[in-house]
């Protein structure tokens, strides 16, 4: 039987590494495929040793190598030596190769778990301020505190623009907007609701935490409310009272509390799970701990904190420069910012302690959060030694407290030394997601500060990108990566359609939606959610909120001017993901790719779905090998989704495999999601003959 190295597959799914998250001293099973009767021996090499593979299962048209072990308390990394009548070839995460890296071997660590539910799940960030104003009675008002040196502003436009400033303004998004808007997410098929920061915050962002204990009463519940507003003659906040009361009194964070936790239990209710933002790199500078405002120095029940007085318990929390007290003010910034001090965890056990406490805390009964996404994690720490043992106890703590709670950091680059089975569980993909499918479809740079041509539509480049940047991951890593196409850090994936490079105070903001290219949009939208990973979705995105980066990627959510159109996409695309555990976790292999143009497959031993994406501005004939993945001549490929310029359909139109190949014709920016049943043994001998 002849060999063909594109018959050759493994990779770290639950097909091919059994079990898919294996335990400590617990017997694995390592698999690959090959072409039935092609190959003369295979050898599993590992670690330094090679062992010969055997033949367990005849599947179809495949023969399944395998190799069982137990394993050790270390992490294995492998790969493949597979000897042909036409020599040997080696096979790690790039596929086929005639040499061994040490970076794309394959990496399997014993003991590391990340939650079944997380597994491909269909996230919704959502920015709190923005969302839904469901309670009038606890909104921000106009002067009722200073930030950063100017007076709030309560938005009384829920349309109006941000400002370049925005910080201080509040539009009145708070949680029982999110009480109300339940139906409408879990319409949209949402499973798991991100939360940017909610804890108490002057910010309407709030990652710059002023108690990390409590629910910030401005977007839960005040039910004490007195005090006076500051005006432009008295900015000081130490006289802000009606501020003070609102975010100091018992009253206001309990009941606050309490609503987050029937929030919560609504949520769960209704299948859904929550995840908090997690600020512990830095705080800011109203926090209790610090008190630069003064906003505790005069309040019953509050120690002094470290800016005021040299005696406070918080002192230590801090790196102070000077010996400056009272308002001692030279404390160390995160980036040199004053109103985000940074926290010191060398220089205090108690701190360290307590933002551990916190972490439990939120995970635990009575509010029962299922995760942490975690802000600018890798800065955390004055040192990496520090950070890897800070983030090695919060994982304990929180596995502990919650066992099916997830860990998701924010981070840039190389995240190999988090994800090592004991400290994060994943990042958000950037790198293996974000910038690579942007680059593909818009050849503009995340932030819309760029644009290359030479990535617009570069197929090599993202297989290249997306090949090199997930080798980072392991397994479980990946599947539940959180792959997002906006976030309130980046410009609005739509307004990278219109290819502006600049941002909102270079361009306006009426530029962000000028040009933009909603079938661009939906080819983005069908590859995250055929893609490996968890597709997050960023609020407003489903109906086509536009903005350049921070602060314009903060618009208000347009409630009654939708596009309606895009929003039903987005249902549509979410119901067929939810709906096949394939493109959840079944594998992921790259087929073709030409300029604007790329096919790839999702695929376990039963199904297999093809995904093809043209953003060509003509129409193109595909015609693409397809028998290397057990697809046998005369199968029905059966459509189950149909982008194109002017729409969408679902309608189940057939297409036929002839002669080892798919073909059909893509129209011009249209994508096309395919799926079929997988060779059996009972018609192996037919794809045999014909291979």
């Amino acid at each position: 039987m002849s060999f063909d190295e594109r018959t050759l597959y493994s990779d770290l799914t639950e097909d091919y590494i059994i079990p898919a998250q294996p335990k400590e001293f617990e017997p694995l099973t390592v698999r690959i495929r090959t072409k039935a009767g092609s190959v003369e021996r295979v050898y599993f090499v590992a670690n330094g040793k090679k062992r010969k593979m055997y033949v367990a299962e005849r599947a179809g048209v495949f023969d399944y190598f395998q190799f069982s072990f137990l394993l050790e308390n270390r992490v294995i990394r492998y790969y493949f030596e597979v000897h042909t009548e036409n020599g040997v070839f080696y096979y790690d995460q790039r596929g086929t190769s005639h040499d061994v890296q040490e970076y794309y071997l394959f990496k399997v660590i014993p003991g590391f778990e990340v939650p079944k539910w997380a597994k491909g799940a269909i996230m919704y960030q959502l920015y709190v301020d923005r969302f839904s104003n469901g309670d009038p009675t606890n909104d921000v008002l106009t002067n009722e505190y200073q930030y950063i040196g100017e007076l709030t502003t309560q938005v009384d436009d829920w349309e109006k623009i941000p400002a370049l400033m925005g910080v201080r303004e509040f539009y009145g998004g708070d949680l029982q907007g999110v009480l109300n808007k339940l139906d409408y997410l879990q319409d949209l098929g949402i499973e798991v609701i991100y939360f940017n920061p909610l804890f108490v915050s002057p910010s309407n962002h709030k990652y710059d935490i002023q108690d990390y204990d409590h629910i910030d009463p401005h977007i839960g519940k005040i039910v004490l409310d007195k005090g006076e507003l500051l005006n432009e003659e008295n900015k000081e906040n130490r006289f802000a009272s009606r501020y003070i009361k609102r975010v100091t009194a018992k009253e206001n964070l309990e009941a606050s509390d309490q609503f987050f936790i029937e929030l919560v239990e609504e949520i769960h209710r209704r299948g859904m799970k929550v995840i908090l933002d997690g600020v512990f790199n830095h705080c800011g500078s109203f926090n209790r701990w610090m008190d630069r405002e003064r906003i505790y120095e005069n309040e019953s029940g509050y120690e002094k904190g470290a800016y005021v007085s040299e005696t406070s318990p918080y002192k230590d929390y801090f790196a102070f420069s000077s010996q400056n007290w009272p308002y001692n003010g030279s404390y160390d910034g995160w980036w040199g910012f004053d109103t985000l001090p940074k926290l010191n965890y060398e220089g205090s056990a108690e701190l360290y302690h307590e933002i551990l406490r916190i972490a439990e805390k939120w995970v635990s009964k009575p509010f029962c959060v299922d995760g942490w996404r975690l802000d600018v994690a890798a800065d955390l720490g004055h040192s990496p030694e520090e950070n890897h043992k800070f983030w090695a106890d919060f994982r304990k703590v929180v596995k502990h407290a919650n066992p099916e709670a997830i860990i998701i950091a924010e981070h840039y680059g190389d995240p190999t030394a988090w994800l090592d089975g004991k400290q994060w569980d994943t990042v958000m993909n950037y790198d293996a997601f974000m910038e690579p499918i942007t680059w593909f479809l818009t050849g503009m740079q995340k932030h819309s500060d760029d644009f290359r041509e030479d990535l617009l539509g570069n197929a090599d480049a993202f297989l290249g990108a997306m090949r090199h940047h997930m080798a980072h991951f392991t397994g479980p890593s990946l599947e539940v990566a959180m792959n997002e196409l906006s976030n309130h850090d980046h410009s609005r994936f739509l307004t990278r359609t219109n290819k502006k490079v600049g941002r909102v105070d270079m361009l306006g903001p009426e530029a962000a939606s000028e040009g933009i290219d909603i079938a661009v949009m939906k080819l983005a939208v069908l590859m995250q959610m055929t893609w490996i990973g968890a597709p997050t979705v960023y609020y407003g995105d489903e109906v086509g909120l536009c903005g350049f980066t921070d602060p314009d990627n903060r618009r208000s959510y347009p409630w009654g001017k939708e596009k309606k159109d895009l929003f039903i996409f987005h249902k549509e695309m979410i119901a067929i993901r939810k709906k096949e555990k394939v493109l959840r976790t079944g594998s992921l292999r790259y087929l073709e790719g030409d300029l604007n143009y790329l096919a790839y497959a999702r695929f376990n031993q039963e199904e297999v779905f093809i995904i093809a994406v043209n953003n060509n501005r003509k129409a193109i004939e595909i015609n693409m090998d397809v028998f290397f993945l057990g697809i046998l001549d005369n199968s029905k490929m059966i459509q189950q989704m149909k982008c194109e310029l002017n729409g969408y359909e679902t309608d189940p139109a057939e297409y036929t495999v002839l002669e080892g190949k798919l073909s059909f014709k893509l129209s011009a920016q249209s994508a096309i999601l395919l799926k079929t049943n997988i060779v059996t043994e009972k018609n192996r001998k037919n794809f045999l003959q014909f291979v």
